[in-house]
């Protein structure tokens, strides 16, 4: 038998005995982490987009963006409307979720005034005439610490009437 360093035997760490599991245990971990994987490449963990649409009978309105989000991730909303008839004071009001736990970084086109209702946030914009679409691109990265789901609803007003309205929840993976 030939010598070993000290604290080393042959049957231990040459011929692996008493360690007969290891190689299960490490495949479980392995599976878990290909799991994981495949569960993000078919878009278990969000970034990938959806439509939601809602009408009335003087506009409707139209979201587009991300519906699940992980933390740091840098992604874009957009919020359409289609004026059916005039809309004087035309606001949108976006429930307290849109700014929880993210960054806005921009809005464009830039809201000719922006208030607080309710603890929601009120872009207003200039007159819609029928026929008319608003497009409003908002830019958002997920702050890091943020996990959970947040109310992500947008209502359309026209001043302080209701025209419409989209629910929704946005879900924050870590």
């Amino acid at each position: 038998m030939a010598e070993y360093p000290d604290l080393l035997t042959q049957q231990r760490h040459r011929d692996l005995k008493g360690r007969e599991r290891d190689p299960w245990i490490r495949r479980v971990f392995l599976s878990l982490l290909v799991a994981l994987l495949v569960a993000a490449l078919v878009n278990a963990f969000g970034q990938r987009s959806e439509t939601v649409h809602a009408s009335g009978p003087e506009a409707s309105l139209e979201v587009h963006g991300p519906t699940r989000v992980r933390g740091g991730l840098l992604y874009q909303q957009r919020i359409t409307v289609h004026a059916v008839r005039d809309i004087a004071h035309p606001r949108l009001v976006l429930d307290q979720g849109w700014l929880d736990g993210q960054t806005l970084n921009t809005i464009e086109p830039a809201a000719v005034g922006e208030s607080s209702r309710d603890g929601r946030l009120v872009l207003s914009y200039d007159q819609l005439s029928a026929g008319d679409q608003l497009v409003v691109y908002l830019q958002y990265q997920v702050n890091p610490t943020h996990v959970g789901r947040t109310d992500h609803a947008v209502e359309l007003d026209d001043a302080e009437r209701p025209l419409a309205r989209v629910g929704g929840t946005l879900t924050t993976f870590p």
